[in-house]
């Protein structure tokens, strides 16, 4: 099997630490929006010089980087996105993904040998679209999140060789049809469609009758509400062995508004399993620990989506639009003393001596530990860390190295 060519593994990269993030904890490859024409304007987001240290940070661990530049542009866009493309054409950026057919018109004219890959926003369901797009230059498709597994498998045998194919693996689903949703707009004058999403799917609503404006029936559940357009997040940890056997090229991680916290565990455990597959395929067998993992970080409930067929009633949460929140990312290691045994960290959250806390690292299971050695950076004892990013001293039971994790159980 080594000479099997491993599928991608694609990160979310809000921003420049979680760029770093994504790359240290074994990503192949990651995907950034800039400071315009991304689908993500609640990230962070990247700045020119940012993507410079970014694409240089990947680049040199042999890693690649995909700019996402995917909204819907009217007129008044086309010229900042014709100018946006001539200011980043230089920066050695190895895909943009692309879901507007003028814009890949016009990176085609300005940057003829690009890679494009069309975003999922395209909304590519079948393998005639998916043929017309590689006439036009495109290199890759990002599958609709609306497919089947049996789907994407006969996708795969009758698109071209050269085309690849990329789907998502884990986060948040739409209730729309991937992501053409008109309710931010219509309610709040936020434009889902250019990055600026309210979420107005995870309200809660009630029904009235036009008739009687002043009555208003529930809908609900339980008696907390409702939650009709609230759908579980994407998860298929579980089920590695029949996303590789698709054919995808590509398994891709939403979360580009997500915390490091969320990107070094999620990318984590889908390297770990990912890996697990390929030394013996024949034998793979799920580790629960990795859905264990998973659930640490900030989540909804899971589902396979459309992956096994149409997703049912059993794909929505209808009680609650609130994620699991069960841990806190309390802080990320700085720097290391291996003499002394002392890590440099930053506080993420508040610590107080006597906690019990979760650390892990690139390519590394967790430990616990009791927080037993507390101090600021000039060396005073400290009883807790209430301050955000404050600079702390904090002895390790065992080595760890810069962008390791601390977390806790959050207290009931």
């Amino acid at each position: 099997m080594n000479s099997v060519k491993k599928i991608e593994l694609l990160a979310p990269a809000g921003d420049l630490e979680k760029l770093k993030t994504a790359i240290d904890y074994g990503a192949d490859a990651v995907y950034f929006g800039g400071e315009a024409f991304s689908l993500r304007a609640g990230a962070g987001n990247l700045t020119r010089e940012e993507m410079i240290e970014g694409i240089k940070y990947a680049h040199d661990r042999g890693r690649t980087c995909h700019l996402t530049l995917n909204i819907f542009p009217h007129n008044y866009d086309m010229q900042d996105i014709e100018e946006y493309l001539h200011s980043v054409k230089d920066l050695g950026i190895d895909a943009f993904i692309v879901s507007d057919p003028g814009t890949i018109m016009m990176l085609r004219e300005i940057m003829p040998d690009a890679e494009i890959h069309l975003s999922t926003q395209a909304n590519l369901t079948n393998y005639k679209t998916a043929e017309f797009w590689a006439k036009q230059g495109v290199k890759r498709v990002v599958m609709a999140r609306e497919l089947s597994l049996e789907e994407m498998k006969t996708m795969r045998e009758k698109i071209p060789p050269y085309l690849d194919t990329e789907a998502f693996i884990q986060g948040a689903m739409c209730i729309s049809y991937s992501g053409r949703c008109l309710l931010s707009n219509f309610m709040v004058e936020r434009d889902a469609n250019k990055g600026e999403c309210a979420h107005p799917c995870r309200w809660k609503y009630k029904l009235v009758e036009e008739k009687r404006p002043d009555e208003e029936y529930p809908i609900y559940e339980d008696e907390r509400g409702t939650y009709i357009m609230n759908s579980k997040d994407l998860s298929m940890i579980q089920h590695i062995p029949e996303l590789i056997e698709t054919g995808i090229s590509s398994a891709k991680i939403e979360g580009r508004m997500k915390s490091a916290f969320y990107v070094a565990t999620v990318v984590g455990v889908y390297r770990r399993a990912i890996d697990e597959y390929y030394k013996d395929p024949e034998n793979y067998q799920l580790k629960e620990e990795w859905l264990t993992e998973l659930k640490k970080v900030s989540h909804r409930d899971f589902t396979t989506g459309f992956y096994f067929d149409k997703a049912d009633n059993e794909a929505q949460n209808y009680s609650t639009s609130a994620y699991t929140r069960e841990y806190d990312f309390v802080g990320k290691v700085l720097s290391y003393d291996e003499e002394t045994g002392v890590a440099t960290v930053e506080q993420r959250n508040k610590m107080v001596l006597g906690d019990e806390i979760e650390i892990f690292g690139p390519y590394t299971d967790f430990w616990t530990q009791t927080l037993s050695y507390l101090k600021d950076e000039d060396g005073n004892d400290l009883e807790s860390a209430p301050h955000p990013q404050q600079i702390l001293k904090i002895k390790m039971d065992n080595p760890v190295k810069e962008n390791f994790m601390l977390r806790k159980k959050k207290e009931k």
